[in-house]
């Protein structure tokens, strides 16, 4: 089908074109989050849950506990059959610095078409992705029903199911794996990893419920891990819970995100060159997700290694009271740009497969 698929009927009506034409066997990549549940619901309305099959790939120590158990107990719940697929193919992808969009394309979504074995893989992309402006909604073996919705008619289709979506409980609203908290290339697993795994595990443990923001950012240099615990709204139970991960032997010093930050940051040339890539970082990626004000200085890497970018210090921003009218000024307007910008975690990078009415 071409044109716009907007409401809840033609997206309907477009699974089950899909369907008549690439078989009717689904197979989800589900995270357990609003998009892929959508996604799997207006499936089984079409072809029955007997032909969807949700899977969910474990990223070993670097899933969180809470995700495992949201998906398990959605697919109990509303009968689906659910496949866990295990994939640390992120340590390779980390090694040179952070890559959400590449462990999306080529562990996460990589895995799932692997699994699928010619099978059309179904994905929760939607107009808040960069797929959606390829305008396309079957691709490369993957199809994005929800492509040209946004996330507003995404929860209306929710509610016409009836379905509330259960939170991990790291982020009100981008929430993910572990490892998008360490901030710097994951050279050795057992050190970096580790630090990464354990501190945003023990901080859901510490702050359950009711966050906001609820993360520990790994930075440092190679040798060194620094925890910045980041919870919001801010709670003085989290001074007890820097204590104890002082006490973890990967982690070399914790610092409570208390007061406005500086961070310090080495980037590959393609990055640092780029002015709306490290805009990108710092008002896409790091601001969210911190639960104080920061700011950041850049250096260029000389590290030929280095694919990405690397956090490697962190200090109090002793002269944000005289920057604060300014830092909020701009922090407002770039947050209504970041609003029109396209998160490309979920862009496919393939051959392109063109529907035909």
């Amino acid at each position: 089908m071409n044109g716009k698929i907007e409401t809840r009927e033609e997206i309907i009506q477009d699974i089950r074109y899909v369907a008549k034409v690439f078989g009717q066997d689904f197979v989800v990549a589900f995270s357990g989050g609003m998009d892929s549940t959508a996604a799997a619901l207006l499936c089984a309305e079409v072809v029955g849950k007997e032909h969807v099959e949700l899977a969910h790939v474990v990223y070993g120590p670097y899933t969180y506990n809470n995700s495992l158990k949201i998906v398990s107990e959605f697919a109990e719940t509303y009968g689906f059959k659910l496949t866990l697929l295990k994939n640390l193919d992120q340590e390779k992808i980390w090694k040179y610095g952070p890559s959400c969009n590449m462990c999306t394309k080529k562990v996460k979504m990589g895995t799932v078409l692997e699994y699928a074995k010619g099978r059309i893989v179904v994905t929760g992309s939607n107009s808040s992705d960069t797929w959606g402006q390829t305008g396309l909604r079957v691709f490369n073996g993957m199809y994005a029903p929800l492509g040209d919705v946004g996330k507003d008619e995404i929860r209306k289709i929710l509610e016409s199911y009836g379905v509330q979506i259960r939170r991990i409980g790291e982020h009100a609203t981008r929430e993910g794996c572990k490892l998008k908290h360490l901030l710097k290339p994951m050279t050795n697993p057992s050190f970096h990893g580790q630090a990464t795994a354990i501190a945003n595990e023990m901080v859901l443990e510490y702050f359950p419920s009711g966050n906001e923001i609820a993360n520990v950012k790994i930075i440092g240099p190679l040798s060194k891990n620094i925890a910045i615990i980041n919870v919001k709204p801010f709670r003085q139970e989290v001074y007890d819970l820097a204590k104890k991960l002082q006490e973890i032997d990967v982690i070399s010093e914790v610092i409570v995100a208390d007061k406005p930050l500086v961070l310090t940051i080495v980037a590959n040339p393609s990055i640092y060159r780029v002015e709306e890539s490290r805009f990108w970082i710092v008002e896409g990626k790091l601001k969210p997700e911190f639960a104080v004000p920061i700011k950041v200085e850049w250096h260029e890497s000389k590290n030929n290694k280095l694919r990405t970018f690397h956090v490697v210090e962190v200090r109090e921003w002793t002269t944000y009271e005289t920057e604060k009218e300014e830092y909020w000024a701009n922090y407002n307007k770039n947050l209504d740009i970041i609003s029109k910008i396209k998160c490309s975690c979920s862009m496919p990078s393939a051959t392109r497969v063109m529907l035909t009415s």
